[in-house]
């Protein structure tokens, strides 16, 4: 639109575009309104557009993601979750356990993360397993302790839902729901998340291309949910050494494709306590918007993911080294 437009020509022209049965999604950043349009743009005459009043240009978008795009949102996203904003010039950091266990091991993991200077928990209450026998979570019971946790704390929480059911329930709960690396393409769970004003964190999925992420997020956008978080956790390649095979290089390519923050989760991906500071300090380095970490007060008795859960003393000297390399990126923790 041009600038100074008045309310009035925006709302006219979104209500011509609504009428040809497309959807219209409004940005606005400093002074700059667009309006992007989605649907089936076979019979939408560009000139028509072009010439209504209000009106400065009118460009098409590409990419197959549109509202992800730079070309629609030129300013980065940044994603309010209580006191904590993902995407500017600070960095995030999410930590807690993989599974929520009692609410006497989540508290005594968040004394020790909100000291170290985390803001968000993170925790599992529906827990997506590779074998129907192992620990499977608390379910919303494990939710609601994560909850009376964290606001004992001034913490956030995030918490993964499993399908379209979970969805209701965390929306009571949590303040980020996590579509986890099995559900990037679960459509029907991506459209009821986009339902939602909660933060998504969306991992991507083991085997999922870049493209592919992004037009699952475009799933949620496209629902109206602009809150969205991508999460890189790791891909599934040829190397067996580790748990998977960490791609930092898709951070500095993601900012420039998209104006989503973009979150980094070291654990996951090596899958060994070691190796995951140096990944996490990586992951500063490359440009990520927010970590997401697993910290367990006794990771010998963890009921999973114990092999790559940091201890309170490790978690205390990865946060005083992260923030040595923010420093020297010229960001902060």
């Amino acid at each position: 639109m041009a600038p100074g437009v008045a309310e009035e020509q925006i709302a006219e022209v979104a209500s011509r575009l609504r009428l040809m049965g497309l959807a219209v999604h409004r940005s606005d950043e400093r002074g700059r309104i667009v309006l992007g349009v989605v649907g089936d743009l076979g019979s939408l005459d560009v000139d028509d557009v072009r010439h209504l009043p209000g009106v400065q240009e009118v460009v098409r978008i590409s990419a197959p993601y549109k509202l992800a795009s730079r070309a629609f949102r030129a300013e980065p996203t940044l994603v309010m979750v209580r006191n904590t904003v993902v995407g500017g010039n600070r960095i995030a950091v999410m930590a807690g356990p993989c599974g929520v266990e009692s609410e006497e091991q989540v508290e005594e993991t968040a004394v020790a993360v909100a000291a170290a200077g985390a803001t968000i928990l993170r925790g599992g209450a529906f827990k997506p397993r590779t074998s129907p026998y192992t620990f499977q979570g608390l379910g919303e019971e494990g939710m609601k302790i994560l909850r009376r946790v964290a606001d004992r704390h001034d913490l956030a929480v995030v918490s993964e839902v499993l399908d379209t059911q979970h969805v209701a329930i965390a929306e009571r709960w949590v303040d980020i729901l996590q579509i986890g690396a099995r559900n990037m393409q679960n459509f029907a769970l991506l459209r009821e998340v986009g339902r939602t004003r909660k933060p998504v964190l969306l991992k991507r999925g083991m085997s999922g291309t870049i493209e592919e992420w992004l037009m699952a997020a475009e799933y949620v956008l496209a629902g109206g949910n602009t809150q969205v978080m991508l999460c890189e956790r790791g891909i599934r390649t040829f190397e067996t050494a580790m748990r998977n095979t960490l791609d930092l290089s898709c951070v500095p390519l993601l900012h420039q494709l998209t104006h989503l923050p973009v979150v980094v989760d070291p654990s996951h991906a090596v899958g060994v306590r070691d190796k995951v500071p140096p990944m996490a300090l990586a992951a500063v380095a490359a440009g990520a918007d927010a970590l997401l970490i697993e910290v367990h007060p006794h990771p010998e008795r963890a009921l999973s993911d114990g092999a790559q859960s940091l201890d309170p003393p490790l978690f205390v000297d990865l946060m005083r080294r992260m923030q040595a390399v923010a420093v020297a990126v010229g960001r902060t923790l």
